[in-house]
């Protein structure tokens, strides 16, 4: 079976590597690409592998995800709203059936419904939000974290997927879609916003703490937060459509790092998935991007095809980048310290958004910056996943649940973990990839519609 595997790797590289030549840059709308047999069966590996993560790197009576595949870690809010729509996933591919994906997932939102609101330090949340990370047994808050508004946004995403994907008439389904809305409704996100006068005008706030109450800072500029205004503006945030054009929209920096790649830029590629897993954003756009004659997932696939350029380019010589081995995005790194003159981190949000706006870059490599935008321009990403998993043998980037988390080739130095955060993007985005199944059922939801009328977005075509 590994000859086979390595046999079909070496084919497809051999395929894959003359379609990276692209002389012309095409946007989605004009790109023609057709999965060979082969790719499919490196992509369902690859998910599948990944998948298993959510199924055993969880606590199955709560639905709680692990931050990261350590014995210690607790639980991130933001992975256990991304295995709603995995457990989902593993249930329409029969890897798991559809009764045990709505157990997990009744779990999940029961323990959210009882778990404790309130001002107390060890409380799970209040007003209707969420910690950062809780603990994987008893759900209290763990590290003295901040209440977070992105990552709750994130959970009820999830949330916002499973009312709508269980709609059988089971009362195991039922109650999924009860307490979905009973959740969902709870959120305050007026309590989250900042006044007329602040330094950003009706803005979402970070997040909450008890050593200095809401966060001054906001979610301003272009950032993963795209979802978190559309889904607040859809949940009655009064002051939504005002705070996104004075405070998100205003602050956009549009560049054009490489010839033709012009786009709203944030260096780490999360900030251009994320909100992409769940909202299918082609052909929409608002008053910004439809003066620029792009959408959201046009920008995604340039700020992807940035990074493939920067990694050709390479221009701090780092050992193997290049146009089959690139991806950076908010990960694991070797750690804090200098080598050789060189300085190396550890957890960073590392990017690019061409050689002169370049965050973090010590030669780490992050697996699910490509895996994560495998529907923006799957003729770079699929090649690369690929090329990594065979010229990467040794030390092995592959593992139980398919790529971990990072690795420096530099340094012959990979991350012995595997975080939720990053495994989330990989599941997701390929089966959206094959199907837009997650964008299905998120975005007939009457909340999505709403945030996006609200925001006075339209849908052109393409």
């Amino acid at each position: 079976m590994k000859n086979k595997i390595a046999l079909i790797i070496t084919l497809l590289l051999s395929i894959s590597c003359t379609g990276n030549s692209q002389s012309t840059y095409k946007p989605y709308w004009e790109n023609k690409f057709e999965l060979s047999a082969e790719q499919k069966t490196f992509l369902d590996t690859l998910q599948y592998k990944t998948f298993l993560f959510f199924i055993e790197q969880i606590n199955p009576e709560n639905g709680l995800v692990k931050d990261r595949s350590t014995d210690t870690s607790p639980a991130t809010i933001a992975a256990t709203g991304f295995a709603l729509p995995i457990w989902a996933i593993g249930a329409e591919k029969g890897w798991i059936t559809r009764e045990k994906a709505s157990e997990l997932t009744y779990n999940q939102l029961n323990f959210f419904y009882n778990s404790e609101q309130s001002l107390d330090v060890s409380a799970t949340g209040h007003h209707g939000f969420y910690y950062h990370f809780i603990d994987m047994k008893n759900g209290k808050r763990f590290w003295n974290c901040e209440l977070s508004s992105i990552d709750s946004g994130l959970l009820f995403c999830g949330m916002i997927f499973a009312r709508n994907y269980y709609d059988g008439e089971s009362e195991k389904e039922k109650m999924i879609r009860d307490l979905a809305d009973k959740l969902i409704g709870r959120a305050n996100y007026d309590y989250f916003t900042h006044g007329a006068n602040a330094k950003f005008p009706y803005g979402i706030s970070m997040g909450w703490h008890e050593r200095e109450g809401i966060y001054e800072i906001s979610w301003w500029g272009y950032t993963e937060a795209l979802f978190l205004w559309i889904i607040a503006a859809g949940m009655d945030m009064e002051k939504a459509p005002e705070g996104y054009k004075q405070t998100f929209l205003k602050h956009y920096q549009w560049r054009e790092p490489y010839d033709g790649l012009g786009h709203v830029v944030f260096p780490a590629l999360f900030s251009h998935q994320f909100s992409m897993m769940f909202l299918d954003m082609r052909g929409l756009v608002d008053d910004y991007m439809k003066s620029k004659g792009s959408d959201y997932f046009e920008n995604s696939r340039r700020a992807t095809y940035t990074q493939w350029n920067y990694a050709k380019e390479n221009p701090l010589g780092w050992t193997g980048y290049d146009s089959l081995c690139w991806g950076w995005t908010a990960a694991d790194g070797p750690g804090d310290f200098r080598k050789d003159g060189k300085q190396f981190w550890g957890y960073a949000a590392r990017g690019n958004a061409g050689p002169d706006s370049v965050e973090f870059d010590d030669g780490t490599i992050v697996p699910t910056a490509a895996a994560g935008s495998i529907p923006f321009a799957p003729e770079i990403t699929i090649s690369t996943l690929i090329n990594m998993a065979q010229k990467y043998k040794s030390p092995g980037v592959l593992g139980k649940y398919g790529f971990y988390d990072s690795f420096n080739p530099y340094l012959k130095w990979v991350d012995p973990d595997y975080l939720g955060l990053d495994q989330g993007p990989i599941v997701i985005m390929i089966e959206n990839f094959y199907n837009g199944f997650v964008w299905k059922y998120f975005m007939k939801d009457p909340i999505v519609q709403k945030g996006l009328k609200r925001l006075e977005f339209e849908k052109i075509d393409r």
